[in-house]
């Protein structure tokens, strides 16, 4: 005998052996059993005989599937009759694999029902063939309606495992079970494939596929859930943890996106590096799937799964892995910029796109690098932009003193001198400070920039200092002008403290108020030494006795014509120091003039002091002044000549102290000196009031309302 009916004889004797173990088989029905066996034989040796004939055709081989296979479709069918047994054949679904080819045999219907596992599934207990069950399950498959084809193998494995004991099958149905675990595989294939498809728009039933890949990981998992609270052992592949493969399966999706992502041609910026254009892409990448996920992907989860926020995770621990990558290596200053524009500025908009709010907890995804790379990172980043700070403002102010030294004058806009230095320097500033706010993320981090403010500060002053030491003909034109630019550094450290630390805000306004007294100076002692003479001739008896105050009004009124030329506020304020400046002096002449015998002189300097202080305001009113407590002062000196009653005086001492605490016993002294008929135990009396005075002003914290006057006036 051949080999090959040698093995055909094995094959009997098993399949023999197996019809003889089953308790359904009683004696009454050996014979049958026999002529079942021979049948079987019949066909193995046939499809022997086939597949023999086959390959001596050069066609491929067929391997025949177990006899005990149920199939999905029968594509050849070869009847088998039996004279004594035609009446006890049915027609049973056989499969063979070759080039999709299936065989279709008839076996014998021996309990009038193919054997199955106990079940008490209705479905199941009705006799519908399982041919008809694998032809649904195929069709499911094919129209990518994952849930149905996955609800079909529960029920399949409901039948086989649910009501048995233990979850091992009967030897007679192991093929089953194995052909379901098969069937179980395909599927997790298909919902994975489906899973990989998702970011990708446009093709057509996506869609409803992945809402249908959904429902059946869903599905899965509340079988899991099941076969756990049944307390028994489950099928081998349970729990199959499918919500976990779902998880993995995006988590590497996510990955393999973001390692390869697309970068359009028309993307590609000119002047790019190779960084800027692989996160430029990373990040597009991450943008546009993030908007799939949030407008398409998010309709095929139920809301509890929170889909969006599990993409924006994965994203988010991916992007981060490739910039710490990339952050580890040393970076030039253009790429360490624009990493950290990625990280701070440009990462967060994308999660805060219309479509994404609300469905995504973006601050639970933290930054996108830890502080110990972002540390070194934004080191670099703002000491490059402190010596970029230095270096142009430096240059700003050496363009300006170039053109000084040339002998340019400032340029006119509306008759008054303008420098650009300010300008350009408060322009400078602004744009990197806010801009290193958003490059960081952080304020106090971009305050730290200007730390060099204080230096260009110092730079300008010694440019102005410069240029009053050699005062040229261009040199007060020049100082008109910084007048402008300190004014305008003033604002603007005044009105944006967030852009400096406390402590460089303090230092350049130091540096500026020396700048502004110091150019004030310069300018208005030109005037003081055309007035010396007409300030000589004051508190002097000619002084009391002719009206030689108006010499001096004409003077001062020729010299503020040459004052012109800042602009308005400046000059306005130089007027006004001009207008402090004349009445200090007036007031030192005063103290140390011609001493006033009688009431009848008092009353005389008093009426002369009042009228003098009338027409000075007057005159620096008229040409833009409005300090009238300068007025005030000189009035309030007037009543104390005036007044002969102590009480009186004293009154009127301690409001001009009130006023001007600044005002000290030696200068009260020297006023009631000029008082000859007022005693000395007077003067100490009215001296005394002026203490009392300042002691309940200090006391009650008024320093900071008022102004300093008496200060500047000197007495010997």
């Amino acid at each position: 005998m051949s080999a090959a009916h040698f093995t055909m004889s094995d094959k009997t004797e098993q399949i023999f052996q197996r019809l003889l173990c089953c308790q359904r088989v009683q004696n009454g029905f050996r014979l049958l059993v026999c002529v079942c066996v021979c049948v079987c034989a019949r066909v193995c040796v046939c499809g022997l005989s086939t597949a023999e004939r086959r390959r001596s055709l050069g066609l491929p081989h067929m391997r025949l599937s177990s006899c005990c296979e149920p199939t999905e479709q029968g594509l050849c069918d070869q009847e088998h009759s039996s004279e004594r047994g035609d009446h006890l054949l049915s027609r049973t679904t056989m499969r063979t694999e070759t080039d999709g080819v299936k065989l279709n045999f008839h076996l014998p219907k021996l309990f009038g029902r193919t054997p199955r596992a106990p079940t008490s599934n209705p479905a199941a207990a009705d006799g519908s063939p399982l041919e008809n069950e694998s032809l649904a399950y195929e069709q499911t498959l094919e129209k990518k309606l994952f849930c149905e084809a996955g609800r079909l193998l529960i029920a399949r494995e409901e039948r086989l495992f649910g009501e048995i004991q233990e979850p091992e099958a009967p030897t007679g149905h192991q093929e089953e079970v194995t052909e379901l675990a098969d069937c179980r595989r395909v599927l997790l294939d298909l919902v994975q494939q489906t899973l990989r498809l998702s970011l990708d728009p446009g093709e057509a039933g996506a869609a409803a596929a992945l809402a249908s890949a959904v429902k059946a990981v869903e599905q899965e998992e509340a079988q899991d859930r099941l076969w756990d609270q049944r307390g028994r052992k489950p099928p081998v592949w349970r729990p199959c943890a499918w919500k976990e493969v779902h998880d993995s399966t995006l988590r590497r999706l996510v990955e393999e996106r973001m390692d390869n992502p697309s970068t359009p041609p028309s993307a590609v910026q000119a002047g790019q590096s190779s960084v800027q254009v692989d996160v430029c892409a990373m990040g597009r990448r991450m943008k546009e799937d993030l908007l799939q996920v949030a407008s398409v992907v998010r309709s095929c989860y139920p809301p509890e799964t929170n889909i969006c926020h599990l993409y924006a995770e994965a994203y988010h621990r991916t992007f981060s892995a490739r910039l710490r990558k990339i952050a580890d290596f040393g970076l030039e200053d253009k790429d360490c910029t624009f990493l950290l524009r990625w990280v701070n500025e440009y990462y967060p908009l994308v999660l805060q796109k219309p479509q994404m709010a609300g469905v995504m907890d973006v601050a639970a995804l933290g930054k996108l690098l830890p502080e110990e790379l972002l540390k070194p990172l934004e080191d670099q980043y703002l000491n490059r932009r402190q010596e970029e700070l230095t270096t142009f403002g430096g240059r700003i102010i050496e363009d300006a003193k170039d053109k000084w030294n040339k002998g340019e004058e400032p340029t006119r806009e509306d008759g008054c001198f303008v420098s650009p230095v300010s300008y350009d320097i408060i322009q400078l500033i602004n744009e990197m400070v806010t801009s290193a706010e958003k490059v960081v993320g952080d304020l106090q981090k971009a305050q730290t920039i200007t730390r060099q403010l204080k230096g260009i500060m110092h730079r300008f002053k010694i440019f102005q200092s410069d240029v009053i030491m050699q005062n040229k003909a261009s040199s007060r034109p020049v100082v008109k002008a910084h007048l402008g630019c300190i004014e305008q550094f003033r604002d603007f450290l005044n009105t944006k403290r967030h852009l400096f630390t406390e402590e460089v805000g303090k230092d350049c306004l130091l540096v500026l108020t020396d700048m502004k007294l110091s150019a004030q100076a310069y300018l208005l002692k030109p005037v003081h030494q055309v007035l010396k003479p007409e300030y000589r001739k004051l508190g002097t008896s000619g002084w009391l006795n002719k009206n030689l105050f108006n010499r001096l009004l004409v003077g001062i009124e020729e010299e503020l014509q040459g004052l012109q030329g800042s602009i308005g506020s400046c000059h306005q304020e130089l007027l006004g120091k001009l207008h402090q400046e004349v009445t200090v002096e007036y007031v030192r002449r005063l103290l140390k003039g011609a001493k006033l015998k009688n009431e009848e002189q008092q009353a005389k300097a008093c009426n002369t002091v009042r009228d003098n202080a009338e027409s000075l305001y007057k005159l620096f009113l008229k040409m833009g002044s409005e300090d009238v407590w300068l007025k005030d002062i000189l009035t309030k000196i007037a009543e104390v000549l005036r007044l002969q009653d102590l009480p009186a005086i004293q009154i009127q001492v301690a409001s001009l102290g009130a006023d001007h605490p600044d005002l000290s016993e030696k200068q009260l002294s020297a006023l009631l000196k000029l008082k000859t008929n007022l005693s000395k135990a007077d003067r100490r009396t009215v001296t005394d009031v002026l203490s009392v005075t300042r002691e309940e002003w200090s006391t009650a914290g008024g320093r900071g309302a008022a102004r300093a006057f008496f200060s500047e006036v000197r007495v010997k």
